[in-house]
């Protein structure tokens, strides 16, 4: 039995990242409305389990869900919301910069210097949608290894809207060379260079 709930789980992750990225890139628009029973064809599972999935998105802001009128994709954040949402990111990611660096958990620089590698694979590659998961993991790992779960459930809705159809003009070798300073920077445990190579990212 533990074993289905854990497929179960697997299985709704796997969607949920997968709307997410739809979402992030601009594949699903802003304001477009989508119904469980679509997405349940279209991943071939319950109405039920989209349902779950849907309501996890919401709580990121992704979706919205309105009594009697379904579930729409939310909209990309005006001006003044995206310039507090980089204020708040920076916020959270500076904080878990300075605290991991102090801490030093093992696994962070592998686990950082892995997602770095991805990052540039992908920046390589051209594939936004795939830039931008990258994106996303390579941060992930500093806020997780500064604050577990806690502190990742706090950063994570703010990161995904502030990326919703965001198409920030960078180039794969400069946005490649701005995370390396951020590695770098971790890596010798200079707090103010990685801070400084993450206002320089985050914008």
């Amino acid at each position: 039995m533990k074993t289905n709930g854990a497929v179960i789980v697997q299985v709704r992750e796997q969607i949920a990242e997968r709307l997410r990225l739809d979402i992030i890139s601009g594949a699903l628009a802003p304001n477009q409305k989508i119904t469980e029973e679509a997405l349940a064809q279209r991943f071939g599972v319950s109405r039920g389990r989209i349902r779950d999935v849907l309501l996890e998105l919401s709580k990121e802001g992704l979706i919205v869900n309105r009594a009697n009128r379904g579930s729409t994709v939310n909209n990309v954040p005006s001006t003044d919301l995206q310039a507090l949402m980089i204020k708040l990111r920076l916020a959270i990611e500076t904080f878990a910069i300075r605290q991991a660096i102090r801490a030093r958990p093992t696994q962070l620089l592998d686990d950082l210097t892995a997602a770095f590698k991805d990052l540039s694979e992908r920046l390589e590659a051209g594939d936004f949608a795939e830039v931008t998961h990258a994106d996303i993991a390579f941060h992930r790992v500093i806020v997780m290894a500064a604050g577990g779960e806690d502190l990742v459930n706090l950063w994570q809705p703010i990161v995904l809207r502030m990326r919703m159809n965001y198409k920030r003009i960078s180039t794969p070798k400069q946005a490649i060379a701005e995370h390396k300073k951020i590695l770098d920077a971790i890596r010798k445990a200079d707090a103010s260079a990685a801070v400084a190579a993450l206002e320089a990212n985050i914008r």
